[in-house]
């Protein structure tokens, strides 16, 4: 999600030093406590000297910026998903990884020659254990070149798709045939795909159909046109075998007063991650750049729950190329300042490990 840092600019441009200063405040003692602050609070605490009037006048001022929100009239504020964006792109200060939780995810994050699927479990219970939150690790596309694709016709108009790689691997689809198509028929589209499939991986296989039904869409036999539409071109493969969302933690977020006050929307999150089929959406949340990526509330596009944050950084192969990612997801008031170096060393371990391997 591309951010406009010239409003970000405009906003703190907007500020003096001393509504700066209430801001930030504001912000850090929501993130420490999950609580509104006051202004008397505040007016014990700024390094300037302010009466809590002039403290409120300022709260009033980043208010009617939307930055800040009041819960009840009576209330102190709490940043509004506005405010705790400018927190993040301007005024948080993240330094390196605690040696501690750098030790922690060391001694839980190994490798010893085992499945990499071990490895990327095990860094999924690391964050998970490290920051009190729940753990998102995207395995990586694992994609042998194919040897034969099958077509099977089964009962009514259903049939299988079976395609058998060169690594041995054997993976099925059902797919479901257009209505009053023959046998024939049947064995004329595996004969199309067989022609281009050979050697291919999926996603080179994917790319190829794209191009050969833009040229010949109207050429392209109708089983042959539902099969690339409903079948290899959105192939998604078998949890286990390659892409898979691993999550941990997920009764971490039942320990945070503000996740559970929208328990439903919790429960929500994780049926959304049960559910979720197109877990390359969760990839493509990092991959517009290599660093760690936050997504407050309705900005995380992934999740129905619009009280959650999600901190995600990309891992890559010893090509360079973005292969997986890992995260946390949690209440919006994460500690961002302690839990970006988190992510972005797990993230940069486990490219470190998937290279040597390869």
């Amino acid at each position: 999600m591309a951010r406009d840092m010239s409003n970000t600019r405009e906003l703190l441009e907007a500020m003096d030093m001393r509504t700066r200063e209430v801001f930030r405040r504001v912000v850090e003692s929501y993130l420490d406590t999950g609580a509104p602050v006051g202004s008397r609070t505040l007016s014990k605490q700024l390094p300037l000297k302010a009466s809590p009037a002039t403290i409120r006048n300022v709260m009033q001022d980043l208010e009617e910026m939307g930055l800040l929100e009041s819960p009840h009239v009576s209330a102190g504020r709490l940043p509004t998903e506005r405010g705790l964006r400018l927190f993040v792109d301007a005024l948080l200060e993240v330094g390196e990884i605690a040696p501690e939780d750098r030790e922690a995810i060391d001694a839980s994050v190994g490798y010893n020659g085992e499945d990499i699927s071990v490895l990327l479990d095990r860094a999924s219970e690391a964050l998970s254990a490290v920051t009190h939150g729940a753990s998102l690790v995207l395995a990586p596309k694992v994609e042998a070149p194919i040897r034969e694709v099958q077509l099977v016709p089964l009962s009514g108009d259903d049939a299988l798709l079976v395609i058998v790689t060169e690594d041995g691997q054997v993976e099925n689809r059902l797919f479901h045939m257009p209505q009053g198509q023959s046998p024939h028929a049947l064995e004329q589209a595996a004969n199309f795909v067989n022609s281009i499939a050979r050697g291919r991986t999926m996603g080179e296989l994917r790319r190829v159909i794209e191009q050969e039904m833009t040229r010949h869409r109207r050429e392209l036999d109708s089983i042959a046109r539902q099969l690339v539409e409903t079948g290899l071109a959105v192939w998604q493969r078998d949890e286990g075998q390659g892409e898979r969302l691993i999550v941990r933690g997920q009764a971490n977020l039942l320990d945070d007063a503000e996740m559970l006050a929208n328990l439903d929307r919790v429960r929500e999150l994780f049926e959304d991650l049960e559910k979720k089929r197109d877990i390359v959406e969760f990839l493509e949340l990092a991959e517009e750049g290599e660093g760690v990526r936050i997504f407050i509330g309705s900005e995380n596009k992934l999740f129905s729950l619009s009280a959650s944050s999600l901190v995600v950084s990309p891992y890559m192969n010893a090509d360079r190329k973005i292969v997986g990612a890992v995260g946390v997801i949690g209440p919006r008031r994460l500690n961002y300042g302690r839990i970006l170096p988190i992510i972005d060393y797990t993230a940069q371990l486990v490219g470190r490990i998937i290279s040597g391997r390869s």
